[in-house]
């Protein structure tokens, strides 16, 4: 089922709330004016609000599925329904806001 494609603009958090961003977006696509973010692409997380347990709080995460049908620079592009991995909690990431326009599958 096709979603929407994450870019740098979109708004990704952990699932604590902690603001996730990419380190290094492919910058040869761009939706809405700015990179897309592809698999190959690592996220890092501040401010995880993860506190007061005896885990570490979220500090990366990594996408491990993503578009299955469309790639960029040959690594699948990032949709809002793809899944993430954080570090070290394992939890996932939440797309909150993303750009409507450019749908992939």
């Amino acid at each position: 089922m096709p979603a929407p494609i994450l870019h740098l603009g979109a708004t990704v958090t952990c699932m604590h709330a902690g603001p996730a961003t990419p380190l290094s977006p492919f910058p040869r696509v761009l939706v809405s004016g700015q990179p897309i973010v592809t698999q190959a692409t690592a996220y890092a997380v501040t401010s995880c609000a993860l506190t007061g347990t005896p885990n570490p709080p979220c500090v990366a995460a990594q996408w491990v599925v993503g578009a299955v049908r469309v790639l960029a620079g040959g690594a699948p592009v990032i949709v809002q329904t793809g899944t993430a991995v954080c570090v070290p909690t394992g939890t996932g990431l939440l797309p909150l806001v993303v750009q409507p326009r450019v749908m992939a599958t």
